[in-house]
Order: structure tokens, then sequence, then C-alpha cells
């Protein structure tokens, strides 16, 4: 099994579906939208400065899902996936991603963002692997909590590590697109580390390091 591992925010889509949602609850009036707006934007700051405490922003984000009824939450997130996500998926997407299919590979997005907002993403792009930060449920609800490792920074390496041993698979001939500086102590695992349309840290780094760097948002 020869794996194409897929960051998702900036990556294949153009902006950053967590960040997006909290807007998008906002627009709607379901959450205090200037308080709620003003705490988003910032934690999305901080995530773009290298300097975000995932389980303070978890505690933030995941309340949602807690304090909202199932149906709702299902609803809100089939308009959210129609509405923002669709549209924003990046032009050189599909070619990237066929290309890796017909080449055989097996398909992987690996995303900070929680599973409840990624799922259908991962499903409308045809990624058949979807390893991303879990919100614990209980009894049919959402705790408010996190379930596991965050999949964030070091948490990546670890929850794919995991992946790895439980389906037998490697990281040989392994590629991993990111567009995100904190994704490089997962870039510096695999065989094949891309840069996508990256941020200003990664772009020098992937410069040191002679990592090739490509732009989905052309084609």
């Amino acid at each position: 099994m020869r794996l194409a591992i897929f960051d998702l925010d900036n990556t294949l889509i153009t902006a950053d579906s967590d960040h997006l949602w909290g807007e998008y609850l906002a627009e709607r009036g379901i959450v205090d939208g200037e308080h709620y707006r003003r705490q988003n934007d910032r934690y999305y700051a901080e995530y773009q400065a290298g300097t975000l405490d995932i389980h303070e922003f978890l505690r933030f984000s995941l309340r949602i899902l807690a304090e909202t009824d199932p149906a709702e939450l299902a609803r809100l997130r089939a308009g959210f996936i129609e509405e923002k996500i669709a549209p924003i998926v990046a032009p050189g997407t599909p070619s990237l991603l066929a290309r890796h299919r017909d080449a055989g590979d097996h398909l992987m997005i690996i995303t900070a963002t929680n599973s409840f907002v990624t799922e259908p993403i991962a499903r409308m792009l045809g990624v058949e692997t979807l390893i991303a930060t879990d919100p614990e449920q209980r009894d049919g609800r959402y705790t408010g909590d996190v379930s596991g490792t965050p999949c964030f920074r070091e948490g990546k390496v670890e929850r794919l590590g995991l992946w790895l041993e439980e389906n037998g698979a490697d990281l040989q001939g392994s590629a991993f697109y990111s567009d995100s500086h904190n994704d490089l102590p997962l870039l510096e695992q695999v065989e094949r580390p891309c840069a996508v349309d990256p941020d200003e840290q990664l772009a020098a780094a992937a410069r040191e390091r002679n990592w090739p760097v490509i732009s989905l948002r052309g084609d």
C-alpha cells in the first residue's frame, strides 16, 4: 500500500474549514456572533502563527456540538458543505487526486479539523481514508470533549502511526501534501513531501530542503 496523504485546509480547499464552520454558525445566529467571531479569528491567527493551544481551541470549537441537537447539527452541516465548502475546492485538487488514484495509491486526508466537519468533505472529494481530530460521543450525542490525541502537529504523526500499525502499512513511497508549517513534523516523515501554496514558514523550509512546491489554485 503506497499512501498519498493530503492536508485539507488551504491545501485541497482554499480556506480553513474549521474557521469557516465558526463563521457559518455566527452568520446563522447559532452562536453569539460578535463574541464568537472574535474568538474564532483569534484562534485562527494563533494557528497561523504556530502558537495555538489545540486543547483550548477544541474546548471552544467542540462546545457547540454538545449544545446542539444531533438532527439540527446534521442539517446545519449539510448546508455548510453545500454553501461554503463545495465552492472552494481548489481547482487543481480533482486532477491531483485522480493522478494518485490512477497510480493505485491509497488516498488519505489527515487534518486537525474535527471529523464532524471533515467527514462529508472527504466523501465529497472521494478520499477513502480520513484521520481527523475526533469529538467524543456518548449515547448518540457529542460531549464537547475530544477523543484521543488531537490530529495536530506531532499529533498527526502519532495518529498516522497508529493507523499504519492497525493496517499493516508503512510510509515506503508515501507522499504528503500540505500548505502549513504546522505540518513539518509529518512532512519530515514521508518519502515525498510537497508544499502546496505554502505559508511563508513552510515555503522557506521547502527551499532549504529542496522539496517541491506546487499550487492547486491556478488550474
